[in-house]
């Protein structure tokens, strides 16, 4: 099914009222954040925000979400780029039905794109995804999700923004996506991962990202990170003494 008739049939799902009950616990909280920065052309841009609606909508994901464990999964979606630009294209929804997981889909393959011109500000946007945590549901766990194409060159560092924002508790896994910058898979390895059981998954360009993100929210949802899980390419991380 094409993302077009996905879409068609979420926003359907959405219309007849298909809701579901926010009573029960929330086991996620999952906040993406896609990197919008110059080094991202809008083709790229395209295919990064239908790639992730459509991994959204996937069959093996919307099983996870709501066929896992107990307790239901919150989403927030942010896009990032300079120092002060990071703009969040879903606030905290719910996603206990499959008309939800839509409503998120819809959202971000029909938004607009924040920021087209800044440079690629890591540490800024570290903090501001841990702020919005401060406004999720109470959930057993917190991850953030952060994709990119390149390594930080504007104001501090992960390393820096994990000292001094609250990121207790908080397990931050990286997407790759390669061809823009040779550092950037080692970037990621280093100093990005964060929090027990953190892991890379790396997209072959851009038009890799689809399947790569379809397969990445499919391990964050259902919790599969056995020791060091393995990522699509040999682990870069250095070990820490």
């Amino acid at each position: 099914m094409s993302l077009r008739a996905s879409l068609t049939w979420a926003l359907a799902l959405i219309a007849s009222g298909f809701a579901a009950s926010a009573e029960a616990a929330c086991r996620l909280a999952l906040v993406l954040a896609m990197d919008v920065s110059s080094s991202v052309s809008q083709e790229e841009y395209a295919l990064q925000q239908n790639g992730l609606a459509a991994a959204l909508l996937s069959e093996d994901v919307s099983r996870a979400i709501l066929q896992g464990s107990d307790g239901y999964v919150a989403l927030s979606v942010y896009e990032w780029s300079g120092r002060y630009q990071q703009s969040v294209i879903v606030d905290w929804l719910i996603l206990d039905s499959r008309a939800a997981i839509a409503q998120a889909a819809a959202r971000i393959a029909q938004s607009e794109r924040s920021y087209s011109r800044f440079p690629t500000a890591m540490g800024f946007s570290l903090g501001y995804g841990a702020g919005l945590f401060k406004s999720a549901p109470n959930c057993d766990r917190r991850v953030m999700d952060v994709s990119g194409d390149g390594i930080n060159n504007d104001g501090f560092g992960p390393l820096i923004a994990y000292r001094h924002f609250p990121f207790q508790g908080v397990t931050v896994n990286g997407l790759v996506i390669t061809g823009s910058d040779p550092d950037v898979e080692w970037f990621y390895e280093s100093e990005v991962l964060h929090g027990p059981q953190s892991f890379l998954e790396i997209a072959d360009g851009f038009e890799d990202f689809e399947r790569v993100m379809t397969r990445k929210l499919f391990r964050e949802i259902s919790n599969l990170m056995i020791g060091e899980a393995p990522t699509s390419r040999p682990s870069l991380r250095p070990s820490r003494l």
